[in-house]
């Protein structure tokens, strides 16, 4: 946003002398400071090297806004980091020397231990003990640490929401060692030589704890009255924001009076979850009453930007604070020009073969079902006996033919085999012979296996006349 130009009036110095002393009159109060400059506009994205980051983010966000206020906090864990003695600022003060225009503010607690939720006891004991003067030597080391860094105009919100009941450097458990020790470790800072500090005494909005304006230390060593202002009570709506005691206009009214320049600190959604009515009121408060600066705590739930769930806050904020406003100019539409595409052929990139892993197939054994198997009766062949001729050499007695063994039976799929008994030989009875010198000549016949067993021994006798006792021939 564009600031404006101082007005250059042209006067006759003779004329205005005149009239001055013509009408007794003089100049009791400077102009209003706010018509001097305009509003500085920031936010609170990250204590570290991350917050200076993301503001070019933001100005993007915002059309192209200009962010021209960085925002951190010192931590109040120990006095080491109340020192200064933290990497974090060279960042912040690299980012506020780019640009003349640029402010660089910085919250610094008043105590150690800062968010430990001491009670009221010890918070009084170390209060006395700052208004003594015992820890003088952390705050000169800070303020030389900030000078040494390029950064001596820095912005301190010293002891912030000292009304309440949060933080160790609370004004409650004694008010008046509490501004005692503000004023010491102010005159302390700037007793280091090159600086050039401006001082922000910032309560919580409304009574809290106490009313913030028992803690106001004095105009001597106060530069700018701020104010942290949260969507939460006391107060409902807006309206209950600013009218309520110790709230809006009652900080407005108190820093006129006081010759200072109003700031924003800390403000955003709360408890009241997006809205965005309270967004868009709280910017028109802004517009109208000019702080120096304001800058809005930009994280869950609080913010706008980084935090996605408060998108309706997230739009009245944009169209408020948006370079371009919230018109929404319709982008014109160009033709593209045809542009031919260049074929580039696409490289044949062989595809890997990846063998896939045999996996082997249990056997399943097929149950064998034996075959029933049935006897085959054996049918004998019936053989013919052929008649024998007797041939003219001496007839030897033939014996009878063994019986033949027993047939084997076939085994069964119901019956297994059993043992064959083993055959008895047989001693073979002698065939009845004819006496010596007979006239009968006897053949056996020979019929087979078969029919011998069914018929019997069967024989052919022959009786032959001439039989001669010494001849042993055919008489023929």
């Amino acid at each position: 946003m564009p600031r404006p130009h101082h007005r250059l009036v042209s006067t006759c110095v003779g004329t205005v002398t005149a009239g001055l002393l013509a009408t007794g009159a003089a100049l009791a109060a400077p102009d209003d400071p706010a018509k001097d400059s305009d509003t500085a506009f920031g936010a609170y994205l990250d204590y570290g090297p991350a917050g200076v980051a993301r503001i070019p983010s933001l100005s993007r966000w915002l059309g192209g806004r200009e962010i021209r206020v960085g925002h951190t906090y010192l931590p109040g864990d120990s006095w080491p980091g109340i020192e200064g003695r933290v990497p974090f600022l060279e960042d912040w003060a690299r980012w506020r020397r780019a640009e003349d225009d640029r402010m660089f503010v910085l919250n610094v607690p008043m105590q150690a231990h800062n968010e430990d939720r001491l009670p009221d006891w010890q918070v009084a004991q170390l209060i006395r003990a700052g208004a003594e003067g015992e820890y003088d030597r952390h705050f000169r080391q800070l303020a030389e640490r900030l000078v040494e860094l390029g950064v001596p105009d820095t912005v301190i919100v010293l002891g912030w929401e000292m009304n309440g009941t949060t933080y160790s450097h609370r004004c409650g458990p004694d008010p008046e060692h509490w501004k005692a020790y503000w004023k010491r470790v102010v005159n302390t800072m700037r007793s280091v030589p090159g600086q050039r500090f401006k001082f922000d005494f910032t309560p919580n909005r409304g009574t809290d704890a106490i009313p913030w304006t028992r803690c106001y230390p004095g105009d001597d060593v106060v530069d700018i009255i701020g104010m942290d202002s949260y969507d939460q009570g006391p107060g409902r709506t807006f309206d209950d924001h600013v009218s309520q005691p110790y709230g809006l206009q009652q900080h407005v009214d108190f820093a006129k009076a006081h010759g200072k320049r109003i700031s924003y600190p800390e403000w955003g959604l709360f408890r009241n979850g997006d809205n965005p009515e309270y967004v868009r009121r709280m910017l028109q408060w802004i517009d109208e009453h000019h702080p120096l600066y304001h800058t809005i705590t930009d994280y869950c739930p609080h913010g706008v930007w980084q935090c996605k769930q408060n998108p309706r806050s997230a739009k009245a904020f944009r169209d408020a604070l948006s370079d371009h406003g919230p018109v929404v100019v319709p982008t014109p539409v160009v033709p593209t020009p045809v542009v031919p595409t260049p074929v580039i052929p696409t490289p044949v990139v062989p595809t890997p073969v990846v063998p896939t892993p045999a996996v082997p197939t249990p056997p399943v054994p097929t149950p064998q079902v034996p075959s029933p198997q049935f006897p085959t009766p054996q049918v004998p062949s019936p053989q013919v006996p052929t008649p024998q001729v007797p041939s003219p050499s001496p007839v030897v007695p033939k014996p009878d033919p063994q019986p033949s063994a027993p047939a084997r039976p076939t085994p069964s799929a119901s019956q297994p085999p059993k043992p064959l008994p083993k055959p008895q030989p047989q001693k073979p009875q002698p065939e009845p012979q004819p006496p010596l010198n007979s006239k009968q000549w006897c053949l056996p016949l020979d019929f087979g296996d078969w029919l011998s067993k069914l018929m019997g021994k069967q024989q052919v006798c022959v009786t032959i006349g001439g039989w001669s006792g010494d001849f042993r021939f055919w008489p023929f």
